[in-house]
């Protein structure tokens, strides 16, 4: 049976890729979206994951169509790098409140409904970047790694009603977000990265896939590196 799945930040990128490979494996995939248009072939919801009212109409939208939320990917997420001595706060807050409080906001609205059904998964999209850190991204890494912490405390919250929760960190994705680095930068990357190539979204979508599925089911608090190696020891 087709179980009601919703992916914020769907509409491009990991989270694009991360909701056709969903679909793929048979479930009915709800997107949200900021700007832009709704991919093809996705039941796709305006939401931006800063307004508690956005967050609610969008589960509600997606209840209507595919029936209480089963599965939650809290991929949203943004940057705005600057080194710290030039960073103005609001550049610190706002990749704050859409990374980490947007996805507090995405889990706390996701278990009411697991809660009642008891059972769900829930799966946030960290970076390798909130284990080994990165200049010019103390706004960004903190998120990621609060991210962590936050999963790790509401698996132990919600472990006994049968729901899951685990966190997926993807390292160098080729995406439009690394595109914008120039080739000097892209290759220093690569040279760190022992498998030797930069990631495909599929490549982090798989994971997902993984976490989200029965396979996964005695799987919850983990942190699942999909890096290439980058940030092996962390």
């Amino acid at each position: 049976m087709a179980r009601s799945v919703l992916v914020t930040g769907g509409n491009r990128g990991i989270g694009l890729s991360i909701a056709r490979e969903l679909a793929a494996a048979g479930d009915a995939v709800a997107v949200t979206y900021r700007t832009g248009e709704p991919p093809e072939g996705l039941f796709g919801v305006k939401c931006d994951v800063t307004s508690v009212d956005d967050v609610d109409t969008a589960f509600s939208k997606a209840e209507a169509e595919h029936g209480p939320v089963e599965v939650v990917v809290a991929n949203a997420g943004i940057t705005k790098d600057t080194l710290l001595p030039l960073m103005k706060e609001e550049t610190f807050t706002d990749v704050i409140d859409v990374n980490l409080t947007g996805a507090y906001r995405v889990a706390r609205r996701a278990s009411r409904g697991m809660l009642r059904m008891r059972r769900g998964r829930i799966i946030l999209i960290s970076s390798v970047v909130a284990m080994l850190g990165s200049a010019g991204q103390t706004n960004y890494a903190a998120s990621k790694a609060g991210m962590i912490g936050f999963a790790r405390s509401l698996a132990r919250e919600l472990g006994s009603r049968g729901i899951t929760v685990n966190v997926v960190a993807p390292g160098f994705v080729d995406t439009e977000m690394t595109g914008v680095l120039e080739p000097e930068q892209q290759a220093m990357i690569l040279k760190n990265i022992p498998l030797g190539r930069i990631a495909a979204p599929a490549d982090v979508a798989r994971a997902v896939r993984f976490l989200a599925g029965e396979d996964a089911a005695y799987i919850t608090g983990a942190v699942l590196p999909v890096d290439g190696g980058l940030g092996m020891g962390h």
